[in-house]
């Protein structure tokens, strides 16, 4: 977590469950009830956070907006998409989805990507999820399946569905793996089950994850690069820290995945955690880091809530805000960069998006 106004340093222990309040909200989507869970807590005002952040607390804080009710609306049947007259099909990215299936469903219909039965109906498309694919929400483990189905089906009509490792999938793959094996964290003793619980784990996903999960998200890639769009989950350059080339990036991550490392896959997870290095002054610069390094014109991201970079959130002690408005994706940092979380965990918007997107 970036350090916010009045945070010092963070105390050197582990953090339980009985050293954070939960905020007095449930938010209901569709048929489902997301009941308070152990990631919906918040550290009190006297826990501290590092400057250089570290996860062993609460990624983002939760906004307490009271009781959110979001009723699901039927869409209306949408066109297939737009396919080319020849060569590839139109090309498109998902933002954080966080097991909110329902929500990604409705907004890949309405994008004409699937059917209304849910299958690909998008011919030669291409989509790219961003990662993200579970906690929070209330069916990360649906959200997968989906998400390897759709790439089968894509493939079949010539077209493609494919996705990049988040953050939350290494913290999904670290508290499976590890579990409450102590890692450094740099702060303090730290495990991946804390962490894990502490930033949205659901105990449905853990029960329902299967061997066939776990090997798909290890395999996934980190980086790619898209017609000239340079694709990541993470807004941060700590991908630099793992090679000079997309290739070398992607095959880093996978081997260090592969030696099963706890210490070593926490450094990642904790690496890829980083958010906002493209929001504020020199912003553009860390675009540029990675588009010289990597290739491409522009950075398409997912990983910080645009609302957050907006600093259009309310605060946490109780002030009235009417939540976070996100109409689509959040182009900032000169034009280099395209924010794609809208915020979906905070009553936000599943963001799915036809590129080129316009300046």
């Amino acid at each position: 977590m970036t350090q916010g106004a009045g945070q010092g340093p963070e105390t050197e222990r582990t953090a339980t469950l009985r050293d954070f309040r939960v905020p007095a909200y449930v938010h209901e989507t569709g048929p489902y009830v997301r009941s308070i869970h152990p990631g919906d807590v918040v550290p009190p005002a006297e826990e501290a956070y590092p400057e250089g952040y570290t996860p062993t607390q609460r990624d983002l804080p939760v906004i307490n907006r009271g009781d959110t009710l979001q009723v699901p609306v039927e869409p209306a049947p949408a066109a297939p998409a737009p396919q080319p007259a020849s060569g590839p099909g139109p090309l498109y990215v998902v933002g954080d989805v966080h097991g909110y299936l329902d929500e990604l469903l409705a907004a890949l219909r309405e994008q004409g990507l699937i059917d209304a039965s849910g299958q690909w109906c998008a011919g030669t498309a291409r989509l790219w999820f961003l990662g993200d694919f579970t906690d929070r929400g209330p069916d990360g483990i649906g959200v997968i399946d989906l998400v390897m189905r759709l790439s089968a089906e894509a493939a079949a009509a010539g077209g493609y569905c494919k996705a990049l490792m988040g953050n939350h999938e290494l913290l999904l793959l670290g508290a499976k793996r590890f579990g409450d094996t102590p890692v450094n964290s740099g702060a303090g003793t730290a495990t991946f089950q804390a962490a894990w619980l502490l930033n949205g784990g659901q105990k449905t996903d853990m029960d329902r994850l299967q061997d066939h999960h776990l090997q798909w998200m290890a395999r996934l890639d980190a980086v790619e690069e898209v017609d000239g769009y340079l694709l990541l989950h993470s807004d941060t350059t700590a991908y630099l820290d793992y090679g000079d080339s997309i290739e070398a990036v992607n095959d880093t991550v996978r081997e260090t995945l592969t030696r099963n490392d706890a210490d070593e896959v926490w450094d990642l997870f904790r690496k890829f955690t980083k958010r906002f290095s493209f929001r504020d002054e020199g912003g553009a610069d860390a675009v540029r880091s990675l588009l010289d390094t990597y290739g491409g014109a522009r950075v398409v991201h997912g990983h910080s809530p645009i609302p957050y970079l907006l600093g259009e959130v309310g605060s946490e002690d109780g002030e009235e805000n009417t939540g976070p408005v996100v109409e689509g994706p959040h182009i900032y940092a000169d034009g280099l960069a395209i924010a794609m979380d809208g915020g979906v965990t905070m009553a936000g918007k599943l963001l799915v998006q036809q590129l080129p997107l316009e300046i």
